[in-house]
């Protein structure tokens, strides 16, 4: 019998035009090259995104935790995000010794709830993060505007959103600043790697200095650190990868909306729903995700195993952060208690086959009608 290839949940796109970029930048980009591709990358990326300043580094928890550090967020400070989140989101208010603060989700997009989040504002608030999760957008105008009220800042983990778009600007581009994550799962790859935007010229300059650890532009002294800093810069060889990717950057999204569009048609009868797009946005769909209703019988932990059993790989829903041995529960976040335990993230490469795609299917509707 012949054996069924193995559907993965997620694998990135490399074409002989990263290979080129990246074989040139090991064989050449040294001495007065170093950099050349990571400013190709960098510039190519602020014309895409439209933004005016960008800074590649080696993680999106990297980009995070130099722009919180740029607001000062320190020890006793606050940060509002959403409970449904990878931990990526977090970890970087703990690294400064500030409290991450979870709130509840909007049923539809997963995203945080900007009711709760202005409810979960104190004294010592210094910044909200809006993620954009599976590719679904926050409510920017309500977050934007609960920031502009009381004076704190509000900041775009778009790491997960390449390719979506809030009422003609992109994702990561709306904010104090954002940041963005090319692990080799996401739409745009660099195998691991990271963004840091913003539009702010003086707030660019100093996370600039910070990311050099510490050394301002234009100190003549060599080696003169003027605070310290932190290494989360990217490497010429990453940056030649990521620049590759960037001139394939409307292939790339136009793959991840094609394979959506299978499932949702394919799905369209089953008791889901899966990633929205209200009217005026457009969704990346980086993980395509279902969310089987709630009157219906469903065991996730079985469909993995179903999955498994027919080589595809299943990834589950985030859990709620606050669920983490290393946070306080907070179950008052009804949605997100009630919501992970219902969805599945399903296959999404690029290359992904529609014979493959049916194969997911046929589980599904295995699953959900029987």
């Amino acid at each position: 019998m012949k054996q069924m290839k193995r559907i993965h949940y997620t694998k990135p796109s490399i074409t002989d035009l990263e290979v080129k970029y990246a074989t040139d930048a090991a064989r050449n980009g040294w001495g007065e090259r170093c950099y050349e591709y990571i400013g190709r990358f960098e510039e190519a990326f602020k014309a895409h995104f439209g933004v005016k300043y960008a800074i590649a580094t080696s993680s999106c928890t990297g980009a995070m935790h130099m722009g919180l550090a740029a607001l000062g967020v320190g020890s006793g400070d606050e940060v509002i995000l959403a409970d449904i989140n990878w931990i990526a989101s977090a970890s970087p208010i703990t690294y400064l010794g500030a409290k991450p603060v979870f709130v509840d989700v909007l049923p539809d997009s997963w995203c945080l709830d900007p009711e709760k989040a202005e409810a979960a504002i104190t004294s010592k608030t210094k910044a909200i993060i809006a993620v954009h999760l599976y590719g679904n957008l926050c409510d920017m105008d309500a977050l934007l505007a609960i920031g502009e009220k009381y004076g704190i800042p509000v900041i775009e983990d778009a790491a997960e959103a390449i390719g979506s778009v809030w009422h003609g600007k992109r994702a990561g581009s709306m904010g104090m600043f954002g940041t963005f994550s090319f692990h080799g799962t996401k739409t745009l790859t660099t195998g691991e790697g990271g963004m840091f935007v913003t539009q702010n010229k003086a707030f660019y300059e100093k996370v600039l200095s910070l990311s050099n650890h510490g050394r301002v532009a234009g100190q003549t002294r060599q080696f003169w650190p003027d605070m310290i800093g932190f290494k989360y810069k990217m490497s010429n060889i990453q940056a030649a990868i990521g620049y590759a990717q960037m001139e394939r950057i409307d292939e790339l999204i136009a793959a991840k909306r094609r394979i959506f569009r299978y499932y949702q048609n394919a799905l369209s009868d089953l008791p889901v729903t899966m990633n929205p797009e209200p009217e005026g946005t457009i969704n990346g769909y980086w993980m395509p995700t279902i969310v089987v209703e709630q009157d219906v019988t469903f065991d996730r932990e079985q469909l993995i195993e179903m999955f498994q059993q027919q080589q595809i790989d299943g990834r589950v829903f985030f859990w709620p952060l606050s669920m983490l041995p290393m946070f306080g529960e907070k179950p008052e976040n009804r949605v997100s208690y009630e919501l992970y335990g219902r969805a599945i993230n399903l296959p999404s490469y690029h290359d992904l086959s529609e014979g493959s795609q049916q194969r997911v299917c046929r589980v599904l509707r295995l699953m959900l009608e029987s």
